[in-house]
């Protein structure tokens, strides 16, 4: 069964809001788009979309390798729809926590974070390395338990065209219930911020329960406003270095290791590590953080 490809159908409607957004935010006298900013994430995006073109039969292939050894055989019935959207998202929160904790795919996705404001356009700041850093491979059990390639994929593409609409400060919160179960603007603001105490939670993609079920939750404070970008900013609007700046980085870590341990962590251990103990990951970071609220003359260090 053929399946429309959700972002294809999406792309007009993200310009519109684009245009929206920008008006609100002028009418609004807030901040408007940084246009460097903007012009990277669309090239950005348009890249995403280039590569995954490219890859993307490879990518098929070796789901339908696996789906061979299929637990189930699972077609296009109706409640195939409504198992696919509870499966896939919480095959996303895993892909987007380990995208955080583990430093290759942190190099595939830390260009989606590496924009310092928070609109529309950061939503197409996608990556173009994430199909050779394998991150898809977290998809592949829903392949093992008998879904439908196809269907695996259509549910991805509804994912992103989600996601899209969260990007932005121009909706507050929405109502209680709502926040309570779904990703929302106040949920993924914070999931982009740098502060000490917002960063990695929020991994959701449509459903905000896994982060609650599993402890990554922290609630927008409206006493503490999100800073946006990464712990070290780039400073810099060349795609090709929001691209693979984190890969050079890598790479040279593994060169001047000293340890075949080094050399691994260089690529698996949380952004952040250093052989030489002087780093600081999102854990330390917190960690030091709390011990400043906990004694305030302590300083906080976030290197």
């Amino acid at each position: 069964m053929a399946l429309p490809n959700p972002v294809e159908f999406a792309i007009p409607l993200f310009g519109v809001a684009i245009a929206a957004e920008l008006w609100w935010m002028r009418a609004k006298g807030g901040i408007a788009y940084e246009p460097r900013d903007a012009a990277a994430s669309l090239i950005m995006g348009l890249g995403n979309f280039t590569f995954g073109l490219l890859t993307v039969g490879f990518v098929y292939l070796t789901f339908e390798w696996v789906r061979q050894f299929a637990l189930f055989d699972i077609g296009f019935q109706w409640w195939a729809f409504a198992l696919i959207f509870f499966a896939e998202d919480f095959c996303y929160y895993w892909f987007h926590r380990l995208s955080h904790e583990h430093r290759v795919w942190w190099a595939a996705h830390v260009n989606h974070h590496s924009s310092q404001h928070y609109n529309l356009s950061t939503a197409l700041r996608q990556n173009w390395t994430g199909t050779i850093a394998f991150t898809w491979i977290c998809w592949l059990p829903l392949s093992l338990a008998g879904f439908p390639t196809e269907l695996i994929f259509f549910q991805m593409g509804v994912s992103l065209v989600y996601q899209f609409w969260i990007h932005t400060e121009a909706i507050g919160r929405m109502p209680a219930w709502f926040e309570y179960v779904f990703n929302t603007p106040s949920h993924h603001r914070v999931h982009h911020a740098t502060n000490p105490k917002y960063l990695d939670a929020n991994y959701a993609g449509i459903l905000i329960i896994w982060d609650r079920m599993l402890g990554t939750l922290v609630p927008e404070d409206a006493a503490e406003p999100c800073r946006y970008g990464i712990v070290k900013n780039l400073g810099s609007f060349n795609p090709l270095k929001i691209a693979l700046h984190e890969w050079a980085a890598i790479f040279k870590d593994v060169a001047r290791a000293r340890t075949a341990r080094a050399r691994f962590m260089a690529f698996l251990a949380p952004p952040g590590w250093r052989e030489d103990g002087r780093g600081s990951t999102s854990a330390d970071i917190r960690r030091m953080w709390q011990e400043k609220q906990d004694k305030p003359d302590l300083p906080i260090a976030a290197e």
